[in-house]
């Protein structure tokens, strides 16, 4: 499951935001990149793709959306 930085940033900051907190866009945008590049780059366990993933970029999807994309895609694979 991926989302665009900016789309994740956006939903951070509205999250953020309702419960009161004084943030800024830019703030939150770049607490995200710098959270992706620790993840990817640390030592121990970086944060990567398994080779057989399925990538699900929900920048765009709803909730409803993502959840009938999983459930098509797990019937599909139970019938192979």
């Amino acid at each position: 499951m991926t989302a665009d930085p900016e789309v994740r940033a956006w939903r951070r900051l509205r999250e953020l935001q309702d419960n009161g907190k004084d943030v800024t866009f830019d703030d939150v945008l770049e607490n995200v990149l710098e959270r992706d590049r620790i993840d990817s780059e640390r030592a121990v366990a970086p944060l990567k793709q398994a080779d057989d993933a399925v990538v699900i970029d929900n920048s765009n999807l709803t909730m409803e959306e993502q959840y009938q994309f999983m459930l098509n895609l797990a019937k599909k694979r139970m019938e192979q």
